[in-house]
């Protein structure tokens, strides 16, 4: 910790030292005849490593609060972040031929390319800032340049034998379905930036103070990284991988995803930190090292746009995997206790469907329904206002609530008498309070209790009152599916008994976005 104030020479003695690699990689770059010199990783790495290095040596002193010496950490900070990006666009190129990524409609290789001469032309005019930026401050630059061959890349064709012991697993489905859903979930958290991909140029600033925020990126960059991490921990190397080959194109899309997340997160953060950010009046902060239209350009056309592309195309393959998979099973759990499968349990259900891709019915009163269809599910509402309407005229009977010798008591306020009493049973719910019946009643013929009854399925209609009949459906689908049905039936359907959205389980998030 630096406590004592230091003076611009004592300061230029510390810094000249430790500058002197990172502005000679600085002067080999500047050097460069062309983008395929710089573009190394080799030279990336060092460009890297040296810039995080001086970047952190700056900061213990204070140099970005500093008019003297800002400027250099801005410029060694946009190195970093650009040395990052190359390294990440390099490391996609490189590894192409073994994601066996599914085809999409943009030229991948074309674009990651012409990201890459971007990337080039930007550390190629920070470097030479840098340069100049270091004679006005003193530094001494070293007079040779690093030797090229040092960091050029001569790969040869071809890769070692796999002789590694294949690891067992117990089944091969469960890694199917653990990665699956997994990417599955992810891919519904993703929405909003993939969203942002079809864009259009003048809502670019507007995305990328929302959706693309360097914070919204660097969340789900982290996420597929720990999914990536997933896969390789208890996939990688398994008989698994031999017995199903979808999982290593899995595997590639993850991977692809995570490095795009990776490259969209630095050049939001440079966007976020150093083009919207108002520079100190030094000269060597005055003008943007990289304009705010060419930078969001990149973020957009190339890294989200990607993104999107290959979570879509892998949504598809994770659902057919599972398909594959399916152990299909049945489960018994009760209806929405609120007004049954309206629009939203409804909705919930046929997106959970939806969401794994896979077959689901629900069976009712020996009716048969498609769950992944709200209108379905709707439709099975007039058996359950049937059992409900026969459950209260059974229960009006069973507890003697009408009796016989009422016939000249008003019907309205036996009607009155009858909701109170089973109110009080906790066998019925009230959701008009007070209780206001209709001025005409449902029903002039008939005897008291036939009018009783007609006049409480009335209301039950109305939605004035409902109640508790310990109504269950079924559903048969896949046992995953089945278990997240569950967990939705256990939390009320996303509602409480009188219809108020409450907070789904964790584990059910995916279906509020």
């Amino acid at each position: 910790m630096v406590s004592a104030t230091l003076t611009h020479e004592d300061f230029q003695k510390l810094i000249a030292k430790r500058a002197q690699t990172l502005l000679g990689l600085a002067k080999h770059l500047s050097q460069c005849q062309s983008t395929r010199e710089i573009m190394t990783r080799p030279l990336m790495g060092a460009l890297l490593s040296q810039s995080t290095q001086l970047e952190e040596f700056l900061d213990a002193y204070g140099a970005g609060g500093n008019c003297q010496w800002c400027g250099i950490r801005t410029l060694t900070a946009a190195i970093k972040h650009f040395s990052d990006a190359s390294y990440e666009l390099l490391h996609i190129l490189y590894w192409l031929p073994a994601y066996r990524l599914l085809p999409i409609e943009q030229d991948f290789v074309k674009a990651t390319d012409k990201t890459l001469e971007f990337t080039a032309d930007v550390l190629l005019h920070i470097a030479n800032r840098m340069l100049a930026r270091a004679v006005e401050l003193g530094l001494p630059v070293p007079e040779e340049t690093l030797r090229e061959q040092s960091y050029t890349e001569e790969l040869t064709p071809g890769r070692l034998p796999r002789n590694c012991e294949t690891r067992r697993v117990e089944t091969v489905s469960e890694s199917v379905a653990l990665l699956t859903t997994a990417f599955l979930n992810l891919a519904v958290e993703s929405k909003h930036v993939r969203a942002a991909g079809q864009a259009r140029p003048e809502e670019y600033a507007a995305y990328a103070a929302d959706s693309v925020s360097e914070e919204e990126l660097r969340s789900l960059e982290l996420r597929f990284h720990n999914l990536q991490s997933l896969y390789d921990t208890f996939v990688s190397g398994t008989e698994a991988e031999q017995l199903d080959t979808d999982l290593p194109v899995l595997r590639g899309h993850i991977s692809v995803v995570f490095h795009l997340f990776r490259t969209a997160t630095l050049f939001a953060h440079h966007y976020e930190r150093h083009v919207n950010k108002q520079p100190c009046g030094s000269k060597g902060r005055q003008e943007p090292l990289v304009k705010a239209e060419p930078l969001l350009d990149v973020l957009m056309m190339y890294s989200v746009a990607h993104i999107s592309s290959y979570i879509g195309c892998a949504e598809d393959l994770c659902r057919e995997m599972l398909k594959r998979y399916a152990e299909v099973d049945r489960i018994e759990v009760p209806v929405p206790p609120y007004r049954g499968f309206h629009v939203r349990p409804s909705t919930l259900i046929s997106k959970l469907a939806r969401h794994y891709g896979s077959e689901l019915q629900m069976e009712l009163d020996e009716e048969v329904y498609d769950a992944r269809s709200p209108l379905e599910l709707f439709r099975a509402n007039e058996r359950i206002n049937a059992q409900k309407r026969r459950w209260l005229s059974a229960e009006i009977v069973r507890l003697k609530l009408v009796q016989e010798g009422w016939g000249q008591r008003e019907t309205g306020l036996v009607v009155r008498d009858v909701v109170l009493a089973l109110a009080g049973r906790s066998k019925l719910i009230l959701y008009e309070q007070p209780l206001r019946l209709p001025q005409e009643p449902a029903c002039k013929e008939g005897t008291l209790l036939e009018q009783v009854i007609e006049e409480m399925a009335r209301l039950l209609a109305m939605g004035k009152i409902d109640v508790d009949a310990k109504l269950t459906a079924c559903f048969v689908g896949d046992k995953r599916v089945l278990a997240a049905i569950e967990l939705l039936a256990e939390s009320g359907y996303g509602e409480d008994n009188f219809g108020n959205n409450i907070a789904l389980p964790e584990e059910l998030a995916y279906l509020r976005r």
